[in-house]
């Protein structure tokens, strides 16, 4: 069954584009009929589990190529199911979410559109097999991201989100594309599984140091990482099913696993483990510390995502097999509590009309089931048992003291990171559903009995699923051992538990839990400190400097539009000839022997010498000419001389293409000479002059250009190509034809397609100025 995965993410493009089709005919029922296909690829990856073993690789082939070497495969292996799994799961869930959630929205239709294009996109991005199929699916995910994060177009605050993570992810997306050329040309190939297998040294290739950067910055810029962690609160201007999605178990990990898919190949060097150890620590502290002095749901939940893209990274940079395991780990916790208390968020904003923790309160009376999977979440998310996210946040405590070196200035700071975490899931317990809550009552708009099943059922799956799997987490550990293999190229035994007794990791548990009640108890102090920091950086607040320097650029840019593109079309042709000829003239030999070649020449044709010194004098003509049509009928004799000096040369085909050219050329300038004005003189006689200069000098340098060409021979000519290829492999004896329908199609066909273009819009130009004759007379 695998072998249909490749079908199953062409269904998934396939059905974001037929949105628009179906929608008129399902609307309500679009959202189930769509969840079906993450809901069969979640199976599909779900039958591997049994059959994939730690050292199995399968590639799955597209049938075609991009262009050479850039092939359509994908792999499956355990690294790309974890992500997989979570993908496609999370991604059902939240489609049925979507249905409810997105029904009082007049672009539905639209947002399934998008929602189901990223899907497909972050889908192949995990399982793709070819580096630069990786970057095409990458950049598809910031493409469809930031439509979605701007969804609410109408607000300039969406607009200003979506164009900020477009431009920092778009920025990631080039470096990523610059690294992937590097390490193909260094390789020879694209196919990440023949560079792992062929043990393609990049380290010690002197251009590791800038793929690394590379790699590094567009880790750092999708995964929100310090210094541009900035994006991702902002991004929560989007409809909560994009950030249930997308900052929870996609986009945001994009880079976490691209840390792990390249580990095999670019890891265990300084550079590697230092700059993701350093980015990591401090983006886990100041997600978790911020956190704290945030009053939308919203922007609380997305700042404990950074701080969770933080420990990941800084677990990848330790890159032992332990802190890999509890990469792994967790990312499936995060993207389990995470995806829930996201979609809780959305509930309570359903219901309630506002996400401010400060008005919000007592929601257990109210919400009674969601508050019991809120409960559940944020427990996993403090790292409390039974959940799953308490084996994972032991997983990062072992980790962290098995760091050599280091670890009295990372684990401090991760323990003051999970502290942070326990007291912000303890008090958005308290302010948002504590039924012995002083606060007055929140209005309540929609009651959970208002809302469908399928409503409840993504935070619920969610919750219980973080439950069972803290209680059974060794279910997970043919999983994570599988995933291990890939990214660390040995076999690691996975043996995860609940409990490991009493030891220096339950104590440090232990002690953040305690100090995590403390800084709860004292959470008002503590956040009005939290928030005079914050009010103290808004001097340097990363979003306003970042759309300050883009401010500045985009006046810049155009200043210098207005400077360059000034609408004066004699200024750019002229500009162009001028840098051509200096080009030109650095490349040229201007020895007088080397100039004018004296040998190679056929015999002057009379017939052609009339022709030359007839459309000379035309020329002449035209130039001092003061009527148009005097003009234009000058013209057309150099035209028509042209024309038959191809004939003379025995070029037919070129011959009636310049003959139909100028007639009907000609017939268009007859057409509309009428509508014309009036000859005037434009320009001053210096004008003139410099014109006549520019003019000559081009004739002049374009004449030794062919002189030159007759003469240089790099490589053999292409024309002895197709003249013994085309009766062999085109079976037509016209050459001209046979290249223009074979050899070239493609050429050719583009050239249709925009002549087919350029008259349907002619058409429409005509047809609009008939229709408006027609208005005018009937008024």
């Amino acid at each position: 069954m695998i072998k249909y995965l490749p079908l199953l993410i062409g269904i998934l493009f396939l059905s974001g584009l037929m949105v628009s089709l179906i929608y008129p005919f399902l609307k309500k029922k679009l959202g189930w009929v769509l969840s079906l296909v993450p809901l069969a690829v979640f199976i599909l990856l779900f039958t591997v589990l049994g059959d994939l073993k730690p050292k199995s690789l399968q590639i799955l082939p597209s049938g075609f190529e991009l262009l050479k070497k850039i092939s359509f495969a994908f792999r499956i292996d355990g690294l790309s199911l974890v992500f997989g799994l979570l993908i496609s799961g999370i991604g059902f869930l939240i489609v049925l979410y979507a249905t409810w959630y997105m029904k009082k929205y007049e672009r539905q239709g639209h947002f399934f559109t998008y929602f189901m294009l990223f899907m497909a996109a972050m889908t192949g991005l995990v399982f793709s097999d070819n580096i630069m199929v990786l970057f095409i699916f990458w950049e598809l995910t910031s493409v469809t991201s930031f439509l979605l994060i701007g969804f609410n177009h109408q607000l300039e605050k969406s607009r200003q989100a979506a164009l900020q993570s477009l431009i920092i992810t778009g920025f990631g997306g080039l470096c990523l594309l610059f690294a992937s050329i590097l390490m193909g040309q260094i390789a020879g190939t694209y196919q990440l599984s023949e560079m792992i297998s062929q043990n393609i040294d990049f380290v010690n290739n002197p251009r590791y140091l800038l793929i690394f950067i590379l790699v590094l910055l567009a880790v750092l810029t999708k995964s929100a990482q310090f210094p541009f962690h900035f994006w991702l609160p902002g991004a929560m201007e989007a409809p909560t099913p994009v950030s249930a999605y997308l900052h929870s178990a996609t986009m945001v990990n994009a880079g976490v696993f691209l840390l792990l898919r390249m580990h095999p190949l670019l890891g265990n060097t300084l550079e590697w483990k230092y700059s993701l150890i350093l980015s990591g620590v401090i983006t886990m502290f100041i997600g978790a510390f911020f956190s704290m002095g945030q009053k939308d749901l919203k922007r609380i939940l997305a700042f404990t995502t950074i701080s969770a893209l933080g420990t990941m990274v800084l677990l990848i940079g330790i890159g032992t097999p332990l802190s890999m395991e509890a990469t792994l780990v967790f990312f499936i916790v995060h993207g389990l509590y995470k995806g829930g208390l996201f979609m809780v968020a959305g509930i309570i904003d359903k219901s309630t009309g506002t996400r401010d923790i400060t008005v919000l309160s007592k929601l257990w009376k109210h919400l009674p089931v969601t508050t019991i999977f809120a409960v559940l979440a944020l427990i996993s998310m403090a790292g409390l048992p039974p959940m799953l996210g308490f084996v994972g946040k032991e997983l990062v405590y072992v980790a962290k003291i098995q760091l050599p070196g280091l670890s009295w200035i990372i684990l401090p700071l991760g323990v003051g990171a999970n502290i942070m975490m326990v007291a912000i899931s303890l008090t958005l317990f308290f302010e948002v559903f504590n039924p012995w809550s002083k606060k007055p009552d929140v209005s309540i708009q929609h009651k959970e009995k208002d809302f469908p099943w399928y409503f409840l059922l993504g935070p619920g799956v969610l919750a219980i699923a973080g439950l069972l799997l803290g209680l059974a987490p060794g279910i997970l550990n043919t999983l994570i051992a599988n995933a291990l293999y890939v990214t660390k190229n040995e076999l690691v035994d996975v043996n995860l538990l609940l409990w490991h007794g009493f030891n220096e990791v339950l104590m440090l548990s232990i002690f953040a839990i305690a100090l995590g009640v403390t800084v709860f108890i004292l959470r008002k102090p503590v956040t009005k400190f939290i928030s005079s920091i914050i009010n103290w950086l808004n001097n340097f607040h990363l979003p306003t400097f970042f759309m300050t320097v883009m401010n500045f650029y985009l006046k810049n840019a155009a200043k210098n539009t207005q400077r360059i593109q000034h609408g004066y079309h004699r200024f750019y042709l002229m500009t162009f000839f001028i840098v051509t000829m200096g080009i030109i003239s650095f490349q040229i030999n201007w020895h007088l022997g080397d100039l004018v070649p004296l040998n190679g020449f056929t015999p002057i044709n009379t017939n052609i010498v009339i022709l030359v010194i007839v459309a000379s004098l035309a020329i002449i003509f035209a130039v001092f000419s003061k009527s148009r049509l005097s003009a234009i009928l000058a013209m057309g004799v150099v035209g028509y001389g042209i024309g038959l000096i191809y004939l003379l040369y025995g070029a037919i085909d070129l011959t009636i293409t310049q003959l139909l050219a100028e007639t009907i050329i000609m017939l268009l300038f007859v057409m509309v000479i009428y509508y014309l004005p009036k000859f005037a003189l434009l320009s001053s006689r210096k004008s003139r002059v410099r014109d006549i200069i520019i003019s000559l000098s081009v004739g002049f340098f374009i004449t030794i250009v062919v002189l030159h060409a007759n003469t240089v021979n790099f490589y053999e000519p292409v024309s002895n190509f197709y003249a013994e290829n085309s009766v062999i492999k085109a079976h037509g004896r016209n050459i001209v034809n046979v290249i223009l329908v074979d050899f070239r199609a493609l050429d050719t066909f583009g050239e249709i397609t925009v002549l087919t273009l350029a008259a349907v819009g002619v058409f429409s130009l005509f047809r609009f100025t008939v229709k408006k004759e027609k208005n005018n007379i009937n008024k």
